[in-house]
């Protein structure tokens, strides 16, 4: 699938995994781990990842933008998943096939840099009815992960 993960300081080693595994699951091309992120090797990453982080393609960057930036030399959209003002529903947005895209992650409790969001294209949110209005990481990674490859796999 045409798409990349980005994740942006994103704390737990346990989420990281999950993203791995996850990102396997969908057959995503790459995982950026970004500022604190941990990398592998990880006995808390593998404890979640269960493998998936030797068979998904990963790479460290000190600085999430620098990431970005080589994404969009690449010809990715930056998308940040996160909730703000003008972000739209994750329902309401159709993936591209014609289009790669990488998929910003950010950390659990305060969520993207402001920094990273402006260098996003645009931004999507998870649609919630709940009061908590927030989901952990690698709950959306799932989600969100899922509705792409609805829309990008051809079947």
């Amino acid at each position: 699938m045409p798409v990349v993960l980005v994740l942006d300081n994103v704390r737990s080693r346990h989420n990281i995994g999950s993203a791995f595994r996850t990102s396997d699951a969908f057959c995503i091309e790459k995982i950026m781990l970004c500022g604190i992120s941990s990398t592998p090797p990880s006995a808390e990453i593998h404890k979640t990842a269960l493998g998936a982080e030797d068979s998904v393609d990963w790479e460290y960057f000190e600085k999430t933008e620098d990431a970005v930036n080589i994404l969009k030399q690449n010809h990715y959209i930056p998308i940040a998943i996160e909730q703000t003002e003008s972000s739209i529903e994750l329902n309401c947005f159709i993936p591209n096939d014609k289009h790669k895209y990488a998929l910003v992650f950010g950390n659990e409790v305060k969520g993207i840099q402001q920094n990273v969001v402006d260098m996003c294209s645009l931004c999507l949110e998870i649609p919630q009815f709940g009061t908590k209005h927030s989901l952990n990481v690698s709950v959306s990674v799932g989600i969100v992960l899922w509705r792409f490859a609805n829309a990008l796999i051809k079947r």
